[in-house]
């Protein structure tokens, strides 16, 4: 299934929520999520902008496989979009031993900060990530209800970015795979 989603890098969170309040929207909720990261020990996911993810969204617990559709060459442009399978399960850790033990292994573990508003069929999450910008991430069932939401919020369609957190890092010069753990208390690198 494709996911319809764009990102809005570093905004102004606190001028957005207020945006956000003035065409209708309600907020849903704020809260930390949590998550870990799997790939083959080749990282033959990861080759093909793909991966497996495991996520504590504080009001239930998600197992997805993720991957970017129609990447850019260098990484940096936007994609054409996110194909996304996803479950809910019960239990994080017992979810992540399962996969340990099918034979992948945990590329990292990471953090984000979340404020989620919505308007109809339209999410709005304002998102928070260790050494980033805020930046906010619009996800609706079609590319033209995307569209009236930036409209709505007085945005530019050109500034939308299709991409993944990953590539936001990417831009500032970080790779997201050289660490073990991502979190606002601090980033642990992998050892070599």
């Amino acid at each position: 299934m494709e996911e319809k989603e764009v990102k809005f890098l570093n905004i102004n969170p606190d001028l957005i929520q207020k945006k956000l309040k003035e065409i209708g929207a309600k907020k849903v909720f704020e809260r930390l999520y949590k998550r870990k990261v799997f790939d083959y020990e080749d990282l033959r996911l990861d080759k093909s902008g793909a991966w497996i993810r495991i996520r504590d969204e504080g009001d239930k617990i998600t197992l997805g496989f993720k991957k970017r559709i129609g990447m850019s060459a260098d990484g940096k442009g936007n994609d054409k979009g996110m194909e996304e399978i996803e479950v809910e399960v019960n239990d994080f850790e017992k979810t992540a031993n399962i996969l340990l033990k099918a034979g992948l292994i945990e590329k990292h573990y990471a953090e984000n900060k979340r404020i989620r508003y919505q308007l109809d069929d339209i999410e709005f999450d304002i998102d928070f990530w260790p050494q980033l910008e805020p930046y906010l991430e619009i996800e609706a069932p079609s590319w033209e209800r995307i569209d009236e939401a930036i409209l709505l919020l007085g945005l530019n369609l050109k500034d939308k970015k299709i991409f993944s957190a990953y590539q936001i890092y990417k831009l500032k010069g970080i790779n997201f795979n050289d660490y073990k753990e991502v979190t606002f208390d601090g980033m642990i690198k992998k050892k070599k």
